[in-house]
């Protein structure tokens, strides 16, 4: 409740001296700790935005959060989601998460959803909290998420990160435009990639995750300088910030009912297609593609399409590097039909998917492959353990 009944909320003496930093600013002062004593918060995502966002939240003396994460602890995420460790590896992030929390304020209700957020359950799961923050990784949750807090007329806090950049801003507050004003249509599939793909500096959502817990802790508090109607731009390998002022678009849709949005974002249609590709595409094993190692065969070319720092990570004997951007703008192509040269052409990647869109685009220009299925991840698993699984 953004406006509570401040004469219900009692600090405790403990809660003084924890807060005792907070109480003594002037624009936050003991109304202001009381505030965020009342004030429930939904993060949803417990990955490398939501971390450290949940952590200074926890601190801050936020009276309840809600968490909503269905996945487990991976040891890759390690490197930037900083609110779980490596006890935690393979076990629900959304516990994780809660242990952390009551470490920090053991005062704190925790509120644990471990589901996929969906159209079925959003309005539902969203409505008890003041506040809801987005630290999702995808398209079709962040539109759910904007169209449920427009619904439910709530603050959507939101951030986003890529390799070195980020952005972050408050969407749907006092009249401020949402997330379809900066994005009114989603991009086609795969246009962008996943930080799994593409790589993130894990230092990076910890700023933007710690700017969204400061406009969150702004919002409750009732500080007029929000990031309402202003997009922060931040590069981290430049080290510099850069704002952009947003607009409710008075031509958006109205927003009536939650849709379908991995349909709205074109998810099954690309998974479709994808299905589609690999029916018409030639696949083989990474067992069987040992078992071709291994024999005295040499009437086949093993190409690898991933970046070159990858191939400097973990590499499959044998395979020459031809990134796929190359073969995407061409110059791979007359790279690939130099080492073809009427030999048999097998392809890989890290999982399987880039190397079959590299075998898509070499088949319009009349060279014919075989992709590996699941890449040198499957290799590493099923093969040669000593081969870095990254």
């Amino acid at each position: 409740m953004l406006n509570p009944n401040l004469e219900e909320i009692v600090l405790s003496f403990e809660e003084y001296q924890r807060y005792s930093r907070h109480i003594i600013l002037p624009e936050v002062g003991l109304e202001g700790q009381k505030k965020l004593k009342a004030a429930s918060v939904l993060c949803i995502g417990t990955g490398g935005l939501g971390s450290p966002l949940i952590l200074y939240l926890a601190a801050a003396g936020i009276g309840r959060i809600g968490i909503v994460d269905f996945d487990i602890v991976d040891t890759s995420n390690l490197q930037r989601q900083i609110i779980h460790g490596t006890s935690w590896v393979g076990k629900p992030k959304i516990e994780s998460a809660k242990n952390r929390i009551l470490e920090i304020n053991p005062d704190c209700q925790v509120d644990l959803y471990n589901t996929q957020l969906s159209s079925a359950n959003a309005l539902e799961i969203l409505a008890p909290y003041d506040i809801v923050i987005d630290g999702t990784d995808n398209f079709p949750t962040r539109y759910l998420t904007n169209d449920a807090c427009v619904l439910l007329d709530k603050p959507n806090v939101y951030g986003s990160i890529f390799r070195f950049e980020g952005q972050a801003t408050v969407f749907n507050y006092q009249g401020g435009p949402n997330y379809r004003d900066l994005y009114p249509e989603p991009p086609p599939p795969g246009m962008v990639p996943s930080c799994a793909e593409g790589g993130v500096l894990g230092v990076l959502p910890g700023v933007i995750g710690t700017i969204q817990a400061t406009e969150t802790i702004k919002i409750i508090l009732g500080a007029e300088n929000t990031l309402s109607g202003r997009l922060l731009l931040y590069n981290a390998w430049d080290m510099k910030f850069r704002e952009l002022k947003l607009r409710p678009n008075p031509e958006r849709p109205i927003i009536e009912k939650l849709i379908d949005y991995e349909q709205f974002c074109g998810i099954p249609q690309a998974k479709a297609q994808e299905a589609q590709q690999a029916m018409e595409l030639s696949e083989m094993t990474v067992v069987e593609l040992k078992q071709l190692l291994d024999s005295d065969a040499d009437d086949y070319v093993l190409i690898d399409v991933r970046n070159p720092n990858e191939y400097e990570i973990a590499r499959i004997p044998g395979a020459i590097l031809v990134p796929l951007p190359d073969i995407e703008q061409g110059s791979g192509i007359a790279q690939v039909k130099e080492l073809v040269n009427g030999h048999r052409l097998i392809a890989h990647c890290k999982m399987g998917g880039r190397s079959a869109k590299a075998l898509g685009i070499l088949r319009s220009a009349g060279i014919e492959g075989t992709n590996v299925k699941g890449g040198i991840t499957a290799w590493s698993r099923e093969v040669d353990s000593n081969v870095p699984e990254y």
